[in-house]
């Protein structure tokens, strides 16, 4: 753990990525190769039922800024430079996407040893302008996420959380979509030896008065390969595996049941990423 409380986006994430990262039910492949100057170009496509998206993505960095260029099928730009530490614990990020000139953001992050700030702000005449902060320590932090779009004078976002941590074990508790769901999260170290963890969330909507409850766990059965499962209070099941081949390569087989319906086919997806 850092010393810091983080980024607002951090809070109850180390249990949202062991719950939700890397399943999928499509077919995606990703080849990152460098240049002899030291730019990484990313290809990646993806499969989604009878839709085919690709992506090419081209990254450099020059000491503390890092210029990234991504165009997609439908020949959209989208441009980011990130700027690391022009001043101890700041970061600076640019963006805009071509050809959309309402798209361009300017975003602050500001870590310190007992706070974390991130705003951005539209680059129009009428912005939306984002804010979260994050107040306390590695063990205990309180914070808030809004937005507010001064071309309609409305807020188009407000969240707040709260997160403890430990060792072993991270616990977490937010409110978000403009406070109607109450969202409650459990993250819990086993061995750290064979990465095993076991993780837990639930939220409840006040809007529609429903409750999800997701379970899942993960477990390393050697260095290169990890099994991950999860399980929701609506039947659905589901399973992954993921496995190193070569350094930094992967390959993720997942799949996903509904045990309310299982005369339904199952949903599998399959992830190849390649890197030198």
């Amino acid at each position: 753990m850092g010393k810091g409380p983080g980024l607002y986006a951090e809070i109850g994430k180390k249990a949202r990525d062991l719950l939700y990262k890397d399943y999928q039910t499509d077919h995606k492949f990703t080849v990152t190769t460098y240049t002899s100057t030291g730019v990484a170009i990313t290809s990646t496509g993806t499969k989604k039922g009878d839709l085919f998206i690709g992506e090419i993505n081209t990254q450099l960095k020059n000491k503390n800024i890092t210029t990234d260029l991504k165009v997609d099928t439908k020949s959209n730009l989208l441009a980011t430079i990130t700027v690391d530490e022009p001043v101890p614990g700041l970061k600076t990020i640019f963006s805009f996407t071509i050809p959309d000139q309402r798209s361009g953001k300017a975003e602050l992050q500001y870590l310190y040893d007992y706070a974390g700030i991130n705003t951005s702000i539209g680059l129009t005449a009428n912005p939306i302008v984002n804010f979260s902060g994050v107040v306390g320590s590695n063990v205990l932090a309180v914070g808030g996420d809004v937005a507010f779009d001064t071309a309609t004078g409305n807020f188009t976002k407000y969240n707040a959380g709260l997160s403890f941590s430990k060792a072993d074990l991270i616990a977490s508790l937010n409110l978000n979509d403009k406070c109607d769901t109450l969202c409650a999260s459990y993250y819990h170290s086993v061995s750290p030896l064979t990465n095993t963890a076991v993780g837990a969330e639930l939220s409840h909507s006040f809007s529609s008065n429903e409750n999800t409850l997701t379970i899942g766990t993960q477990h390393a059965l050697d260095p290169l390969t990890t099994v991950k499962a999860r399980l929701n209070n609506y039947g659905k099941t589901s399973a992954l595996i993921q496995h190193e081949w070569r350094p930094k390569s992967l390959i993720t087989l997942s799949g996903e049941v509904d045990t309310r319906s299982i005369e339904k086919s199952a949903k599998l997806g399959l992830a190849l990423a390649l890197k030198p």
